[in-house]
């Protein structure tokens, strides 16, 4: 059900509100480019700064919008055992088809820690569990030893990889086997990911290149690794520049300039200024985005 190019979506704000059009208008603009899977409440749509009344708001959103087109796997991690629960609960309720769940953060657990909070709240949901490593962001990196471990939990069934290591991702393939879906959390590490047995990403990029990151993805799961690699060095100024100042800041203001979203973000997020944005409006123009 997740492989493919999933997208990590923005979410649109209008006057500090979540703006329901602007987002169910993303949703069909990725699923025109042949994106096959939404992934909203994630760090790219600002799940830190969401209330929980938002966060249960946008899952439904998304999967109204979806009409079952594209499966929706929704964020609902958090550094709170007891919260994650509560917001994989939620997610179920409104539809959801599966939950992506990251590691939790500032309180830094250790590898067994790890293991009992996904145990647990793969224990109190029917949804199929997406787990998501991203040491960057969270100070704690799950190891190939523990991801095989939770592989074998009925729910459990692929994980999200950020820790931009090659190494540790093809060591968690050769552990898990085949029927563990391994996705890309780097843009930039698509093409490599796929190479070694990854079977997709969750995409920033594919907010403001659907097309180019589904035909990636496609191009790889049908053996044309050349046609990948192609696309890969295509998308590698996009891959660069939408990661210039701390995601989702570049994607939103790209979105923005391309007359999707209000150029809108909820602290301590700001808008993005000087160098950094005219090298994102150049990149946009390159791309024919503006």
């Amino acid at each position: 059900m997740f492989e493919g190019s999933l997208v990590a979506i923005v979410t649109p704000f209008k006057d500090g509100r979540v703006d329901g059009q602007a987002l169910k208008e993303l949703i069909e603009f990725q699923i025109a480019g042949g994106t096959q899977g939404i992934v909203p409440c994630g760090t790219t749509g600002e799940s830190a700064t969401l209330s929980h009344e938002e966060h249960t708001e946008v899952i439904s959103i998304a999967v109204e919008a979806c009409r079952g087109r594209v499966p929706v796997l929704a964020g609902t991690g958090s550094n709170s055992t007891r919260e994650a629960i509560a917001l994989t609960r939620k997610a179920q309720e409104a539809g959801a088809n599966g939950s992506l769940l990251i590691t939790p953060y500032y309180n830094k657990p250790n590898q067994e820690g790890l293991s009992e909070h996904f145990t647990a709240v793969a224990s109190e949901t029917d949804l199929p569990i997406v787990l998501y490593n991203v040491p960057g962001r969270t100070s704690v990196n799950m190891l190939p030893k523990t991801v095989e471990h939770l592989a074998k939990v009925k729910n459990i069934v692929g994980i999200k990889e950020a820790s931009g290591s090659l190494m540790q991702i093809s060591e968690i393939i050769a552990r898990c086997g085949e029927d563990f879906i391994v996705l890309s959390g780097d843009d930039g590490l698509l093409w490599p990911i796929l190479a070694v047995g990854g079977r997709g990403v969750i995409s920033v990029t594919a907010n403001v290149l659907p097309e180019r990151m589904s035909s990636l993805c496609s191009a790889a799961r049908g053996g044309e690794m050349d046609v990948a690699r192609t696309l890969h060095y295509e998308l590698l100024e996009m891959n660069e520049v939408l990661f210039l100042d701390t995601n989702p800041i570049p994607v939103k203001t790209a979105l923005a300039l391309m007359g999707k979203v209000k150029n809108e973000f909820r602290l301590p997020l700001s808008p993005l200024t000087g160098e950094p944005l005219n090298r994102l409006k150049a990149a946009l123009k390159n791309y024919s985005l503006i």
